[in-house]
């Protein structure tokens, strides 16, 4: 008999949906009451760690503010004892002067600028810097991250015991008050400051110093590059709470700028993750620092995010409170998007223009209203090249020959490339150091093109065209074509491999255009797997070779060309531990001069840093080390603010 379904069914079907709807909701919104829970508690915390870390901190301005009052009554009665009844009078004036300090000179030099501009008229706490991005992050995490752009939003969440004043370029403390070097140039001894908490009121002090070094130098960290520079060092130590000393195994001519520049870590925050160290290897966003902004969450950022921000660090312990209340990076791939971006003041800097847009957009009126644009060279300025991968799958490639290397440089007009694919915001590079750098040899000049030179190379290599059909082969018949890797949502280098096609065609050879995604350029750069690749090298004010083009890097370092030279080797080496700079130069002009000959790299151009940025984005200035934008300095006027929390 067939069983029909009746209303009353009907009913009670209703009914269990409805209680499970209800259940669910209700489970939804346990859910939610846990993690408003949650993020109350970890406040709480958070607030009475502050609250504690406040009382501590008033106790010791107490006592400090006592032993002032304790050592002025004193002067004051010696001063009394000593000083002749006539000249009572004027005492007090003077003592008064001199005991007065201008609130300048109470400011740390590393805050100075800063502070001078929390004094404009216009000056406010408050908005949003918005910047951009070409491409998706890997990773932020310090260490593992490799590209310039997770460095850039590192930059303002860690800090370093020294940093460089920008205008003068000589080092200032920052997370260490001062510093001592001994007279052999081995040990350098760092006194701490005392009132540095990190984002999460965690306090600093020397056990995060020793922690990073040794952090660093574990093997199981997937920092290779570092512990190459940092295995000079024999030992750090905490000689006291405040008070870290640094050992180097020999001289090394940047032993202060590695030791004060070493970005710190929190001991407490990342110390756990010695015991799963690939946990740490492969995670996307670990970071907190002392720095004057932090992530939302420090652990659990996200690699596919729109943007990237970072908030205000409320607990910055710095005299000078950053001004922005987020900073902000946009992924904008393309550089139409982000210079239509940047028209409709969705972004405050477009940065990186292709000289083609800057040259057209130099007099455009729409963005000359709203916008500041800059066109300089930068003294640590970098460098364009084609790294030509010496080996591949075990064995030499055709660029393990040195002559083969020679040619194709012979064969690329360089001045060409920087004419007709960058409009003149270009030089024709000659090495890896920049023109005006002491490192330079002045008597070496960039190779021009000459065709016949290289094509002369070439078949002194074993490379002729056997059987005339316009492209050369090698004696086994093999046409000479290879590949080269290059970024492909770069408009100007998609131009400057076009060019450099048809000039290897000229000579017999065919060059494949790979473009690429950035993620995938950095996975052919680790696994070494490509033939010729097309980058760009960032400069420092002076470069050391040794992470690049030793030898002893191709394992582990930025060797990724997997080249060799035991002469060039022992050259670095000897201007490494070199501390008298007049000689240094010499020997870098030695290594310089091998680099010119041997050709590991083709060096191609070197160039202005050229774009905009917002009106509204103020106190923007120039300095040697390019312009400060989106520095602690800046501030954007309350009138001019777009964003809020």
């Amino acid at each position: 008999m067939k069983k029909t379904f009746t209303s009353k069914d009907f009913l009670l079907f209703g009914m269990i949906i409805l209680l499970i709807i209800l259940l669910l909701l209700s489970m939804n919104q346990v859910d939610r009451q846990w993690i408003k829970l949650s993020t109350m508690e970890n406040t709480l915390a958070e607030q009475s760690k502050d609250v504690s870390a406040l009382r501590g901190s008033i106790s010791k301005l107490q006592q400090k503010i006592s032993n002032m009052r304790l050592v002025t009554a004193q002067t004051t009665q010696a001063a009394e004892t000593a000083m002749p009844a006539q000249a009572s009078t004027a005492a007090p004036k003077k003592s008064e002067n001199a005991a007065k300090k201008s609130e300048l000179d109470a400011i740390p030099d590393a805050f100075k600028e800063a502070y001078k501009a929390t004094k404009m008229p216009d000056y406010a706490l408050g908005g949003w810097f918005v910047d951009s991005f070409s491409n998706t992050l890997q990773t932020v995490t310090p260490l593992v991250s490799t590209d310039a752009y997770a460095s850039d939003v590192q930059s303002h969440v860690l800090e370093s015991l020294l940093t460089r004043d920008p205008d003068t370029l000589k080092w200032q403390g920052k997370l260490a008050k001062s510093w001592k070097i001994s007279d052999d140039g081995l040990t350098i001894t760092f006194k701490l400051r005392d009132d540095v908490v990190f984002s999460d009121g965690e306090p600093f002090d020397s056990k995060d110093v020793v922690f990073t070094y040794n952090f660093i130098m574990n093997d199981k960290i997937k920092a290779p590059s570092l512990r190459a520079y940092y295995k000079q060092i024999s030992s750090v130590k905490a000689l006291g709470k405040y008070e870290v000393e640094f050992v180097f195994e020999k001289p090394y001519f940047k032993a202060l700028a590695f030791s004060g520049g070493m970005d710190i870590l929190s001991k407490k925050f990342y110390e756990p993750y010695l015991k799963d160290p690939e946990k740490f290897n492969q995670s996307k966003g670990l970071l907190i620092g002392t720095g004057p902004y932090r992530l939302l969450d420090p652990k659990n950022w996200k690699t596919d995010q729109d943007n990237i921000e970072l908030v205000r660090n409320n607990r910055y312990w710095g005299p000078v409170q950053p001004s922005f209340d987020r900073f902000m990076w946009r992924i904008i791939q393309n550089d139409s998007a982000r210079l239509t971006t940047f028209r409709n003041g969705d972004i405050d800097l477009y940065s990186g223009a292709q000289p083609i847009d800057f040259e057209k957009l130099k007099d455009d009126k729409q963005l000359n209203e709203i916008s500041n644009r800059f066109n300089y060279v930068s003294p640590s300025g970098g460098y364009a090249y084609i790294g030509w991968n010496q080996r591949l799958d075990g064995k030499p490639t055709r660029f393990a020959d040195k002559r083969v290397r020679q040619a194709m440089t012979w064969l690329i007009d360089k001045q060409k490339i920087a004419d007709d694919v960058y409009l003149g915001y270009r030089i024709p590079a000659v090495s890896p150091f920049g023109d005006i750098s002491p490192q330079h040899d002045p008597s070496l000049k960039y190779r021009g093109q000459d065709i016949e030179k290289g094509k002369a190379l070439l078949k002194e290599a074993g490379f002729e065209d056997r059987d005339g059909d316009g492209v050369i082969e090698d004696k086994d018949g093999k046409p000479f074509e290879f590949e080269l890797i290059y970024f492909g949502n770069n408009e100007s280098t998609k131009r400057m491999v076009l060019l450099l096609k048809d000039m290897y065609a000229r000579a017999g050879i065919k060059l494949k255009p790979v473009p690429s995604e950035w993620p995938v350029m950095l996975e052919h750069l680790d696994k070494k797997d490509f033939q010729a690749i097309t980058l760009g090298w960032g400069g420092t004010i002076e470069s050391d070779l040794y992470q690049i083009f030793h030898s002893s890097q191709i394992k582990e370092g930025d060797n990724r060309t997997s080249y060799v030279n035991k002469e060039l080797d022992k050259v670095i080496e000897a201007a490494r531990r070199e501390t008298d700079e007049a000689k240094r130069m010499l020997l870098w002009h030695k290594a310089e001069r091998i680099l010119y000959d041997d050709l590991p790299y083709t060096f191609l151009v070197r160039g202005k840093t050229i774009g905009f940025y917002n009106k509204r984005i103020k106190n923007v200035r120039m300095t040697k080390t390019g312009l400060n934008i989106g520095s602690i300095e800046n501030y954007i006027p309350k009138a001019l603010q777009k964003h809020t929390n």
